[in-house]
């Protein structure tokens, strides 16, 4: 177990990916990659200033894509939920060129990330309803075996759709929240295989509403989070909710310090349900996916200075204008609204894509 700033924390793969790392990748995705990891030449934006559509996905077994990595030419996908583990490997037009997979039956896998050492790690993490004792983190290994480590929350069940992987191998668990205060955890030991380790709670990202469009909850998406990201070069972090996208500059491996400050926001393509986001392979840009076919894959530029999280606060009480629906300012005290809020979004998450087991 490794240490920073005096603090526990365990590492799940060395370092994250970096240059150089073709061969281990090539065991772990069963095809051909070149010897240095570099982004495919369609992999950055024609036009900086906004977004570009790289792909469409449209392959049936591609309904609910939760977790996204690239590497070099290639891209690594997951679906939330399913009854097995698969990572499917798609070329830049969003075609399939194999499945790995493993003899696991996940719960509700939500994000993906890549160690240096090829090792496939997703964030069992889903938890719409509250219930789960233990989430987990998933390893899919170069030589096909798998490993299954088990974790506990501090403060009882909690929701998590965001797997940030710091560039020592650091696994920090970033919560989806309804009003937008999410928490970061990581374990506070070495992770055990087929044991149980306690998380921590190392800090807090506050989200406010941005006024940008999309997601399948009305306004409400714009405070949750839906997945992670770390740079190949480990200069940034990313969390995306339903709409937007902040980036934070990394020193190290110290996310938690880099979650202290200014992030830069970025608004995200409209989407029905997007949840995956990755950087490219040089770290310029941001490539963006969801849930729903067809599906866009999107590459999204990265602002060059940090930008307001948002132009204005909820108000008191309005659960109707949270959830994006028609009608003005409710009367309920905003303590009863923000629980109603939080139980109809919980209800509306568990129809759309949580498991009932």
């Amino acid at each position: 177990m490794s240490e920073q700033a005096g603090r526990p924390h365990s590492g799940v793969g060395g370092r994250r990916l970096a240059a150089g790392t073709g061969l281990a990748l090539s065991l772990v995705l069963g095809v051909a990659l070149p010897a240095s990891a570099q982004p495919a030449a369609s992999a950055a934006p024609a036009d900086p200033a906004g977004p570009v559509a790289r792909c469409q996905l449209t392959d049936p077994r591609l309904p609910e894509v939760s977790g996204l990595v690239e590497v070099g030419d290639r891209m690594l996908v997951h679906n939330d939920g399913g009854d097995r583990l698969d990572v499917y490997v798609l070329d830049q037009a969003c075609a399939v060129v194999t499945v790995q997979s493993a003899a696991l039956d996940p719960y509700d896998p939500e994000d993906m990330a890549l160690a240096v050492d090829g090792t496939v790690w997703l964030a069992d993490t889903g938890d719409n309803t509250g219930t789960r004792e233990t989430v987990a983190l998933l390893a899919l290994r170069p030589d096909g075996s798998s490993s299954v480590y088990r974790l506990t929350f501090p403060d009882g069940p909690r929701d998590v759709e965001a797997l940030l992987l710091a560039p020592d191998g650091t696994p920090y668990l970033v919560s989806k929240e309804v009003l937008g205060a999410s928490a970061v955890y990581r374990p506070v030991s070495a992770l055990a295989e087929n044991g149980t380790v306690g998380l921590a709670e190392v800090a807090g990202v506050d989200f406010t509403l941005t006024g940008t469009p999309g997601g399948p909850v009305g306004r409400a998406g714009q405070l949750m989070v839906t997945g992670g990201a770390v740079s190949p070069d480990g200069r940034w972090i990313a969390l995306r909710t339903y709409t937007d996208a902040y980036v934070w500059p990394l020193s190290g491996s110290d996310v938690v310090g880099a979650l202290a400050a200014e992030p830069r926001r970025v608004a995200l393509p409209t989407a029905p349900q997007g949840e995956a986001v990755s950087f490219t392979g040089d770290s310029s840009a941001l490539v963006v996916a969801g849930e729903g076919l067809p599906g866009d894959v999107t590459v999204v530029p990265v602002p060059a200075a940090p930008s307001p999280a948002a132009p204005s606060e909820p108000p008191d009480g309005a659960l109707t204008d949270l959830l994006g629906t028609d009608g003005g300012p409710s009367p309920i005290p905003a303590a009863v609204a923000a629980a109603a809020a939080a139980a109809v979004l919980v209800w509306l998450g568990s129809r759309l894509r949580g498991r009932s087991g």
